[in-house]
């Protein structure tokens, strides 16, 4: 039953487009998606910002070194978590409002990355001397334990008194 529903959908499918069955995916890229050439003017710088939805004073684009962005703008390094958790987003889940351009690099600075743009807890200075310190401890502890003998406490092995019998097999 299933299997003549879907051969049915199909040539509805080719009726109302025949390319429907020729090409199965079609429209796979949006052009909106792809950045446009490098912007030479201050007027294409502009109109890129004006695509953002950017401040022309805002509006900066990578350098044009042959990486293919475009016009993309160059958004600040900042990752997800660093965003204010109480705003009204658009999208809460994703932290990110509608029409809003994301990092060239999302994929780096979504949420469920690590986000080193938060300032450490501890400066390096510090962490490389707790670091030192104790490794220097467990250095000392091992210098001044190193003659001790560690081993299990165990009496010494008993033997049997030599000719004194203490059990036998043969029946008596």
């Amino acid at each position: 039953m299933i299997l003549l529903r879907g051969v049915k959908t199909a040539l509805n499918l080719a009726r109302a487009n025949p390319a429907a069955l020729v090409v199965p995916v079609r429209n796979h890229w949006n052009k909106d998606f792809k950045p446009g050439k490098y912007p030479e003017t201050e007027e294409e710088r502009k109109a890129a910002a004006k695509k953002y939805g950017m401040h022309p004073d805002e509006y900066e684009p990578y350098p044009n070194d042959g990486t293919g962005y475009g016009d993309y703008p160059k958004l600040p390094d900042l990752p997800v978590e660093m965003k204010d958790p109480y705003y009204p987003y658009d999208m809460p889940a994703l932290k990110k409002n509608f029409n809003e351009p994301v990092h060239i690099d999302y994929n780096l600075w979504s949420e469920d990355r690590f986000g080193y743009a938060d300032k450490p807890r501890y400066s390096l200075t510090y962490q490389f001397l707790v670091f030192t310190g104790v490794m220097a401890g467990f250095f000392a502890i091992y210098y001044f334990l190193e003659d001790y003998k560690i081993f299990r406490p165990v009496v010494p092995k008993q033997y049997p008194n030599q000719g004194k019998v203490h059990y036998t097999f043969e029946s008596k």
